[in-house]
């Protein structure tokens, strides 16, 4: 076992306990439980050996992973200690300072605190590329085999550019843009296809008392520049773009997407950067529903996450991918998905790899889907229904899929992608901060981000 001191861990992560910031979904309700159910039925009864797995409660629940856990423990004799909580860094990163590491961890990138991503940075993380070549509990095909091609082909699961495997791929969502599909029917509006239809539309809205767009929050637009970054220059400009290449964002395709976000910033509802935080981000989602604002990047899992919230008569969800550039162009919808990882100090790293291994399993699979977490598996989308059957048929509709995300880079003070990139957008829509003014940051940014890059 490959213990961590709390000095490296302080030092990977750059925050204290107390710093940790909010969930993406909101909330502070936790819970803890340990799946007991009885190892009577498990193929390959394992040792008298607990783990420790914590995951992120969002918009999803906690129950699933409680049915899950309790599966793989009848499955295969490894009992479980589950925690749960919309606050996990809050809950976890005391007792990791400690020297006290969960087995696994379903945490994604992109969230507020970091955390995942300092792990990322301090190379604190368990390679698993072996588990891709172990056999499913319970099933008779390899993990390799279940899992949809290309998730474990980018830098969201292999952050180092070395050929393995850090972090699982987990929940898939196709994203875009989300309206109300009623609305725009109503009016007799066509989703537009390019962004000049976009910008031709907001003009009609404004007439009509509606704005064009809102966001959640500002975390929300990492997949949604993903992909509009594929939308303006393709794979090639993408991959240059995220590995901070010099000079690209000089180039005319990076200008192309400033200069979509700059605009679209002016056609935000004015009220979005004041509820753009987490514990207000549903009030943006809201708008949308109320039919203030016709259009917001999200995910399939705003369906469940609003799924009680009121809504204007004739409500009906709608998803399209991000507008081409220009006619004929393509259009790209962001593949999100979360994902979970093993900490390089694990106490039962086999233990662990084996729950990993179950979580691509058909039991497994078919418990999240109940909750509305769909994993990358292949053929899963055949057995989808209703909103959900629409969301994820996205790809056989015309719109292209965007993965991978920014390039890891080690730890620089006051400097994270999101900070960079896209946190800067509620100035652009307040006005307090110019277009020109966000691009000098990028680029002052991305030359610091380039020299500290993670081979």
């Amino acid at each position: 076992m490959k213990r961590i001191s709390r000095r490296n861990f302080l030092k990977a992560a750059g925050v204290s306990a107390a710093a940790l910031g909010l969930a993406a979904c909101g909330g502070s309700s936790s819970s803890t439980a340990s799946s007991t159910a009885s190892s009577a039925a498990a193929s390959a009864p394992a040792a008298d050996v607990t783990i420790k797995v914590a995951a992120i409660e969002t918009g999803y629940g906690a129950h699933m992973w409680k049915k899950v856990t309790e599966a793989f423990t009848a499955q295969t004799g490894i009992k479980v200690e589950l925690t749960t909580d919309k606050k996990l860094e809050d809950v976890i990163g005391p007792s990791m300072q400690g020297g006290d590491y969960p087995d696994v961890v379903h945490l994604a990138t992109g969230r507020e605190a970091a955390l995942t991503e300092q792990f990322i940075k301090g190379n604190l993380i368990a390679d698993i590329t072996d588990v891709l070549s172990m056999t499913v509990p319970g099933e008779s095909k390899k993990v390799s085999e279940k899992i949809a091609g290309g998730f474990t082909d980018t830098s969201l699961t292999n952050p180092y550019g070395d050929g393995k495997t850090y972090l699982a791929p987990m929940f898939y969502s196709p994203c875009g843009l989300f309206y109300n599909a009623g609305f725009l029917k109503e009016k007799g509006w066509d989703v537009p296809k390019t962004w000049d239809e976009m910008w031709e539309l907001g003009e009609k809205a404004a007439a009509e008392g509606t704005y064009l767009f809102t966001y959640p929050t500002t975390g929300y637009f990492d997949a949604f520049f993903y992909a509009l970054m594929y939308a303006a220059g393709g794979p090639e400009f993408f991959d240059k773009a995220t590995h901070y290449t010099e000079g690209i964002w000089d180039t005319p395709e990076a200008k192309t997407c400033f200069d979509i976000v700059a605009k679209l910033a002016s056609y935000t509802n004015p009220i979005t950067p004041a509820q753009a935080n987490d514990q207000d981000f549903t009030q943006n989602q809201q708008l949308v529903l109320d039919n203030k604002a016709l259009f917001m990047p999200n995910g399939t899992w705003i369906v469940g996450e609003m799924a009680e919230a009121p809504r204007a008569d004739g409500f009906e969800w709608g998803m399209t991918a991000l507008p081409a550039v220009k006619a004929g162009g393509d259009g790209y919808s962001y593949t999100w998905f979360e994902q979970a990882w093993i900490p390089a100090g694990a106490e039962h790293l086999d233990a662990a790899k084996q729950f990993v291994a179950y979580l691509y399993s058909d039991e497994a699979c078919k418990l999240f889907a109940e909750s509305g977490a769909i994993q990358p598996v292949l053929g899963i989308a055949d057995e989808l229904e209703g909103d959900n059957k629409m969301f994820y048929s996205i790809y056989d509709n015309g719109a292209k899929a965007a993965m991978g995300n920014f390039a890891a880079f080690s730890a620089i003070p006051g400097v994270e992608v999101r900070t960079v990139f896209f946190d800067p957008v509620n100035s652009l829509v307040s006005g307090s901060m110019t277009e020109q003014q966000w691009i000098d940051g990028i680029k002052s940014a991305s030359d610091q981000m380039r020299a500290n890059i993670i081979e």
